[in-house]
C-alpha cells in the first residue's frame, strides 16, 4: 500500500459504520463533492475520481445479500472488480470466502480497500490494474461486481469480461440501481433493496437496487 494514498485516504475520509451494512465500517467522505472537485482537475490527468469515497448503491445492494445469504459465498475464490471501497469484498470475505481478491484501477481506491479490510479486520488481496482485456477471472468461481454499468463504453468492456468470466466457470453476480447501461436481458434478478444513498451524488434519498446473476447463455449486446 502507498502511504501516499493511505494518508491521502485518511484525511478525505472518515471511518464509520455503512447505512444499509452497519456491521461493516468503511473509510467515507463527509461531504462528497468537496472530494470529487478536489481530484477533478487530477482526474482530467488520468487520475480517476474518488470511487473508493462512497458506499455505491450497487455495491450497498450486494454486500447486503452476500451477508445475508452467506451459503453464495462460502467457501469461493471470489474477485471483485471495480471493488471501490471494497464494502463488497469486505462482505463477501466476512461471509466466509476462502480468498477475495478485489481489483481496482486507482492506486488510492486499493489503499482504501486494505485500510477498510484492516477496519473490518478480514483479508483482502488488492490488485491495482484494468483486467478486462484479460482472458477470464483466474481462479475466481465468483465474481462480484457493483454499479459498474454507468457509461456505454464502461458497460460495453465489463460485460464482455463478465461473460468470459461465466464461460468459463464462475458465478456472477452484479449489484445495480438500475443504472442506463445495464445489459438487463443478460440477468436474472434475485433480490431488490431500498438502499440510502447520498443525495448529492443520486439526487434521492433512496434507490431502488437489484442484484442480479450474469446469465452467458441469454441472447443480448456485447457477446
Amino acid at each position: 500500500m502507498s502511504e501516499t494514498s493511505a494518508a491521502f485516504v485518511r484525511l478525505h475520509a472518515r471511518l464509520a459504520p455503512v447505512a444499509f451494512i452497519p456491521e461493516v465500517q468503511l473509510h467515507q467522505a463527509d461531504e462528497p463533492i468537496g472530494l470529487w472537485q478536489l481530484t477533478e482537475g487530477e482526474f482530467r490527468s488520468e487520475q480517476p475520481p474518488p470511487f473508493w469515497a462512497f458506499a455505491w448503491a450497487g455495491g450497498q445492494a450486494l454486500a447486503r445479500y452476500l451477508l445475508d445469504h452467506p451459503d453464495e459465498v462460502a467457501g469461493r475464490r471470489v474477485l471483485d472488480f471495480a471493488s471501490g471501497s471494497g464494502l463488497v469484498a469486505v462482505a463477501a470475505a466476512r461471509a466466509g470466502a476462502d480468498h477475495v481478491r478485489a481489483v481496482e484501477i486507482d492506486q488510492r481506491a486499493g489503499a482504501a480497500i486494505e485500510l477498510n479490510a484492516q477496519a473490518n479486520d478480514v483479508r483482502v488481496d488488492v490488485t491495482v490494474a484494468d483486467i478486462l482485456d484479460d482472458e477470464n477471472a483466474g481462479d475466481a468461481d465468483l465474481v462480484l461486481a457493483g454499479d459498474v454499468f454507468y457509461s456505454q463504453a464502461m458497460a460495453n468492456r465489463v460485460l464482455r469480461f463478465l461473460l468470459r468470466a461465466a464461460r468459463s466457470g464462475a458465478r456472477v453476480l452484479v449489484g445495480d440501481p438500475d443504472r442506463a447501461f445495464l445489459p438487463r436481458s443478460r440477468f436474472t434478478a434475485l433480490a431488490t433493496y431500498q438502499v440510502p444513498v447520498p443525495p448529492a451524488l443520486e439526487s434521492v434519498r433512496v434507490k431502488p437496487t437489484t442484484v442480479w446473476q450474469l446469465d452467458p447463455g441469454r441472447p443480448g449486446g456485447a457477446g
